[in-house]
């Protein structure tokens, strides 16, 4: 007997951090425990002012993200060295934890996220 192919949308997730007028994100959670989020971050947001409060105000953000940048421009810092690297639409990124991360230009920007079973978001 084959498993049911599993089809989830983001317009009915199953959990959300609520970012007001700068953004939010998604989450998915499938049932064999994979995490999918798709991230909306509108110009001026930053992980400083809009997300870290929302986890309870870590020095920097302590999850390891795999995803896709689907729209605009992302710039992730990471703390202890202060180095920059700008994520853009078509880039496939691997961040570790450690990090911030801020909105740069005037565009939106769209990521989907994955998360392995083991590596709960």
């Amino acid at each position: 007997m084959s498993n049911p192919i599993e089809i989830r949308r983001f317009e009915s997730p199953d959990d959300t951090l609520d970012m007001k007028e700068r953004g939010g994100i998604n989450i998915i959670r499938m049932a064999d425990g994979t995490t999918g989020m798709r991230a909306v971050f509108e110009p001026g947001w930053t992980w400083e002012n809009d997300e870290k409060p929302l986890l309870g105000s870590p020095d920097s953000c302590p999850m390891r993200h795999t995803g896709y940048c689907i729209a605009g421009q992302l710039v992730v810092r990471m703390v202890d060295t202060g180095a920059e690297t700008p994520i853009a639409v078509g880039d496939f990124f691997e961040i570790p934890p450690g990090h911030d991360a801020y909105v740069a230009g005037s565009s939106r920007v769209e990521l989907i996220l994955f998360g392995s079973p083991e590596h709960q978001h």
